[in-house]
């Protein structure tokens, strides 16, 4: 009889299952989309109850459309958007709808952490409070909505939820418990002065478990609702960066990931809790047990490509567009593009700075901006790289996924930008793949997650840096990393008569 795993991979408008294999091909694959709640500006929340019914619909396609028989499912695992409040009762019922990890209403909570605790703060749970984390989503709750905060008796994070209306069982895994900044992350264990300080009692934290950890079988009513068997085992899962760093094999110390979505993410495996990037870089624990992984973030990376060719080039086929630009030079012909198109998170974390192109002048042609363009959110990830290189992180491979690993042209500029080896997945499946491995490594096909990359991952082409290239990059970040400090306070200016002259 064919085994297979499930991996859930729970997004912020949507939700993809994947059905494994033992030998990591995927057999099917179903996705369900749900709607996202804009109640008023800087709000976004969800319905927890769609992620359930969407989750449900994809498996009960994938047992009736794509022919997976629910005795052949041995285990399921999550990849889960990070952040999102979970609020509930005494009953485990929901309280209010999901605040997600968007949502930027808490500057006041933020502000109330930093103060209150400062430098302990980043200590503790090697992060900067943000807007986007839970803690201040939580905060923000009791102060704001008394009434429903006295009957939360405990909270858990989109993909626990899920898990929770699979299993019957309450729980949330370490890597998204580090997302709350409410835990202590070199401790894996809930932050004893966050509750007193914040008077959160203990109880209100829901207990932890490893990412490959086994959290229940199926129930009996679930398997009812879903066409599943109660035969089947349901693992921990992890948070979506850490489970797509495991879908792209960054589980090794030398192993960097260089991922362009509409967003950007540098994420590098770390051995232990040792290193220290003063709250440069987000630190969280990672799906591997004992293990860690940093990151930095460029918050307009594929954005900021899309935003030019939809605004200059609309009607260009996409792959003609970003080859136009090497009909440019390295450096873009001295042109530079500052991808800050929605502020930025690292290493400059300003919510109203805006980008830039400088050094324009009348011999431009578009492919120069096009270039400077690619050129410049690979400049904003070769700023979260000095940070590694300040603190003497050591590694040697880059591993490119989503939109910059499309094009050979722009994984040659990574590779001369970052003055490292830049590698591709063969079939890139990102964090449904990585909860697929956690699943499989749940139940013993492997006995470590390494073991199952072996089977589940294979890399594809290779790109080394150029040496001339390289020298050229170097002076052209000199001048990239100095913009931020030339620009922010017009782009303040800037902003703020926008938003006095809004209607």
């Amino acid at each position: 009889m064919t085994s297979v795993v499930l991996g859930v991979d729970l997004g912020t408008s949507a939700v993809k299952v994947s059905a494994v294999d033992r030998t990591g091909n995927i057999v099917a694959q179903q996705s369900f989309d749900y709607p996202l709640s804009y109640p008023k500006p800087g709000y976004a929340e969800q319905n927890p109850e769609d992620w359930v019914n969407g989750t449900t619909v994809a498996i009960v396609n994938l047992i009736l459309k794509d022919g997976i028989k629910p005795s052949e499912i041995d285990g399921i695992s999550f990849s889960g958007q990070m952040h999102g409040l979970v609020l509930l009762d005494a009953n485990n019922q929901v309280l209010r709808p999901a605040i997600l990890w968007n949502d930027t209403r808490t500057t006041a909570q933020v502000t109330e952490i930093n103060e209150t605790l400062g430098q302990e703060f980043i200590d503790i749970t090697r992060n900067r409070a943000l807007e986007g984390f839970t803690l201040p989503k939580i905060l923000w709750v009791k102060e704001n909505e008394p009434e429903i905060f006295k009957q939360a008796t405990t909270f858990v994070l989109p993909k626990d939820y899920v898990r929770y209306r699979m299993t019957g069982k309450l729980q949330m895994e370490y890597s998204d418990a580090a997302g709350t900044v409410a835990f202590d992350v070199a401790k894996k264990t809930w932050s004893k002065t966050i509750q007193e300080v914040f008077e959160l009692p203990a109880s209100f934290f829901p207990e932890v478990i490893e990412s490959i950890g086994y959290a229940g079988n199926i129930t009996e009513s679930y398997a009812t609702f879903s066409g599943l068997d109660t035969h089947t085992k349901v693992f921990g899962g992890a948070a979506d960066n850490a489970a797509g760093a495991v879908g792209a094999g960054i589980l090794e110390p030398n192993m960097v990931m260089s991922s362009i979505g509409t967003s950007g993410v540098v994420l590098k495996y770390e051995d232990n809790a040792n290193v220290d990037y003063k709250g440069d870089l987000h630190f969280f624990n990672h799906a591997i047990p004992n293990k860690f992984y940093s990151m930095g973030v460029t918050l307009a990376a594929g954005y900021s490509l899309s935003w030019f060719k939809n605004t200059f080039a609309k009607d260009e086929d996409f792959s003609d567009f970003v080859a136009s630009a090497e009909q440019s030079t390295v450096g873009a012909n001295g042109l530079i593009f500052t991808p800050y198109l929605v502020g930025e998170r690292t290493p400059h974390p300003d919510g109203d700075v805006r980008g830039a192109f400088l050094g324009v002048d009348g011999t431009h042609q578009k492919y120069d901006f096009v270039r400077s363009v690619l050129e410049g959110i690979i400049f904003s990830f070769r700023d979260i790289f000095d940070i590694y290189d300040r603190e003497g992180a050591d590694f040697d491979t880059v591993v490119a996924i989503g939109g910059g690993a499309k094009s050979p042209l722009w994984l040659q500029i990574q590779a001369d930008i970052f003055s490292k080896k830049v590698t591709t997945l063969r079939n890139e499946q990102g964090p449904g793949l990585g909860a697929a491995m956690l699943a499989a490594t749940g139940l013993g096909w492997f006995d470590t997650v390494q073991d199952a990359a072996k089977s589940f991952i294979s890399f594809g082409a290779t790109y080394e840096p150029i040496a001339d290239n390289v020298v050229k990059y170097q002076k052209v970040h000199a001048a990239y990393k100095k913009a931020y400090a030339a620009t922010a306070e017009i782009s303040h200016d800037l902003m703020n008569y926008r938003r006095e002259n809004a209607e």
